[in-house]
């Protein structure tokens, strides 16, 4: 028997800034909604809306007409006036996109296409002697400027939204592992750590366990999450100076990842990175982490192994930048030739949960599955904290409809 009365009108599996952006925008369309939101871990807020950069993504990546691109404009809009409205701090100090040289110039021409498509506001192009204007310490051969990017703390917007929800009448239960869900009737059963619990309606946000909270309730094993661990370094005070704001590269657009950059965080620190390796669990914070069910499950999925033989240079750089640090930095100077090795000292992980299908190919959109009575969020990789609040009512659209 569990400890939760109901019946329960919606609940929510994920206390990550998805999950409770969601619960919020049920019960702001419908007071008195009777929601609850489920969270396996002691705290919310507790993996990647925790541990990510605090990007506030202006919408520059994405293909146009995709959701990623949709949901990052409004979310992005949405994003600031929460901040506003719930005393988060925040700050819009802008991204340099930047090409190293003229090598780079035809890929940077395609992400102005898109951004310009995607309506990002006042995006600019400069010359490589404009860069100087922004970021006295960078070089390239042109960049894209971005004022409307900021940086932000999630899980404070997290704890904000949490607070709210709760005012408005939710539950938040911690420390519930979430098993399956099943639909009997008009009755969602969700199976817990603590028992069966009936609802209506369930969304599940479960991040990294997302693919197997849907495979366990009746959906597709396919895509599957795949973590990636992405490893910072960070700038000792001393060397702070060197970057104002943001400073990321042309990504290679094969990739859905977006390359070492140098992020300034609204705590002040400067972060490069990250790297992006397999990580051999999915909470492997630490290298010292290892799940042999984590490692199993993603050394037994076929698209893995597809995924390595696509990728395998790029994976080999990125094991370089992890184990040699002066690597890693060397690749940081080249936007920013000052930076020595001596500036540099270790930095926060972050665990990216990425679908992966069973081509091989990395998933590069949101992606959602869906039953009667049920929605699963299947991949909500970056710039999904950006997007949360706009994704939240895209489910909420869906949930009426379902």
């Amino acid at each position: 028997m569990n400890t939760f009365e109901g019946p329960w009108d919606v609940i929510v599996i994920g206390a990550g800034i998805l999950g409770l952006a969601t619960a919020r925008e049920l019960l702001l369309r419908s007071p008195g909604t009777r929601v609850l939101v489920l969270e396996r871990e002691p705290s919310i807020a507790a993996h990647q809306t925790g541990h990510n950069s605090g990007v506030i993504h202006a919408g520059i990546y994405y293909k146009p007409g995709s959701l990623k691109a949709q949901l990052c404009a409004a979310g992005r809009d949405a994003m600031y006036r929460y901040c506003d409205e719930h005393g988060v701090p925040y700050e819009k100090c802008g991204k340099l996109i930047i090409a190293r040289d003229e090598s780079e110039l035809a890929a940077l021409d395609e992400l102005e296409r898109r951004g310009v498509e995607n309506g990002v506001p006042g995006l600019r192009r400069l010359s490589g002697a404009e860069i100087a204007e922004i970021e006295p310490h960078a070089v390239g051969a042109a960049a894209l400027h971005s004022p409307e990017t900021g940086i932000v703390d999630f899980a404070a917007v997290g704890r904000a939204m949490a607070a709210e929800i709760q005012g408005l009448g939710a539950t938040i239960a911690l420390g519930v592992a979430v098993r399956s869900l099943a639909r009997h009737g008009s009755t969602t059963v969700v199976a817990t750590s603590e028992g069966d619990i009936p609802c209506g309606r369930a969304i599940a946000c479960a991040g990294l366990w997302s693919d197997r909270l849907a495979a366990a309730s009746g959906d597709s094993d396919n895509p599957r999450i795949i973590p990636f661990r992405g490893g910072y370094a960070k700038l000792k005070p001393s060397a702070r100076y060197l970057v104002r704001s943001l400073i990321y590269p042309v990504p290679d657009p094969s990739l859905p990842f977006l390359g070492v950059h140098l992020t300034k965080t609204i705590s002040g620190d400067i972060w490069l990175g990250p790297t992006a390796l397999l990580a051999p669990s999915r909470t492997a914070y630490s290298l010292s982490s290892v799940s042999r069910y984590d490692l199993g499950s993603t050394l037994r999925w076929p698209g893995t192994w597809r995924m390595a033989r696509r990728f395998w240079r790029t994976g080999l750089t990125e094991m370089h930048f992890a184990a040699r640090r002066a690597s890693f930095v060397r690749a940081c100077a080249e936007y920013v030739p000052a930076l020595q090795a001596s500036d540099v000292e270790p930095g926060p992980a972050g665990i990216r949960a990425q679908a992966v299908d069973r081509s091989g190919a990395l998933l590069d959109d949101f992606a959602f599955g869906s039953a009667p009575g049920v929605l699963h969020v299947r991949n909500a990789p970056s710039p999904a904290a950006t997007s949360s609040l706009a994704i939240a009512k895209m489910l909420a659209d869906r949930l009426d409809a379902a």
